[in-house]
């Protein structure tokens, strides 16, 4: 996973790749959001940023509550199915 974290683009190929998949399996909306919820948390705690785009998503990560925080990765699904 390291190799496609250096990247932004590759990340969010990465995302859309899996997010195509999750929906091909039948997953629901709410479902995927949780899920990208549950990766961003792990991210922030154990993942360093390794570009610029990342240090902006992990700086509002933090200043955001739960719920903040779940919309930031309802949105990265819907920001990753659009690109």
């Amino acid at each position: 996973m390291s190799t496609v974290l250096t990247n932004f683009d590759t990340w969010k190929h990465f995302l859309a790749d899996r997010v195509s998949q999750a929906k091909k399996m039948g997953l629901t909306e709410d479902t995927i959001a949780n899920l990208a919820f549950e990766i961003g948390s792990f991210l922030d705690e154990k993942v360093d940023p390794k570009n610029d785009e990342e240090r902006v998503l992990k700086e509002l990560w933090d200043l955001g509550d739960e719920t903040e925080r779940k919309t930031i990765a309802r949105l990265m699904v819907r920001f990753v199915e659009k690109s």
